[in-house]
């Protein structure tokens, strides 16, 4: 089996097509983050890094979630403890903006659903609405959150 590592993921990311991607202040240095400040990470479940093209989160559930929807942001996701089901796709139910570009619903109605175990990774494109049905506690996963253009898909739920 093939085991994912951080920099596995960075590869995979950096081989999603970025429109427009371009070099920025706050990334074009090297940036190491010492085991201490992951691991507290994912005490909190918490971002690790976040600029303009790119997003690393220590991402930590303890339990379901609500469905979700980024309008720009393709989801890579190692999982590293517990276990999920994930429903993608379908119609995000009660779907409503809570910031930009972050789209949130009570649930889906259709879609795919996966088992998510330790060593999975998921690739969840910009539009397709998800939701951590639920979860085994603790579920820890990194997620690398790639910007991309919008979906045309994403801004017709909400319509």
């Amino acid at each position: 089996m093939t085991r994912f590592t951080l920099p596995m993921l960075a590869a995979l990311a950096a081989a999603l097509p970025v429109r427009g991607a371009h070099a920025q202040a706050e990334d074009s240095k090297v940036r190491l983050i010492q085991r201490d400040q992951v691991a507290a990470a994912f005490g909190k479940g918490m971002p690790l890094v976040e600029v303009g093209d790119y997003k690393i989160h220590a991402s930590r559930r303890e339990g379901a979630g609500m469905a979700e929807v980024h309008t720009r942001d393709t989801d890579i996701a190692y999982v590293l403890q517990g276990s999920a089901t994930l429903v993608t796709g379908g119609t995000a139910v009660d779907l409503k903006s809570i910031g930009p570009e972050e789209l949130r619903g009570s649930g889906i109605r259709g879609g795919e659903t996966r088992s998510l175990q330790p060593g999975d990774v998921v690739i969840i494109p910009n539009g397709i609405p998800h939701w951590f049905k639920e979860v085994s506690t603790p579920f820890l996963y990194y997620v690398v959150k790639v910007r991309q253009a919008k979906r045309q898909l994403a801004m017709e739920e909400v319509r």
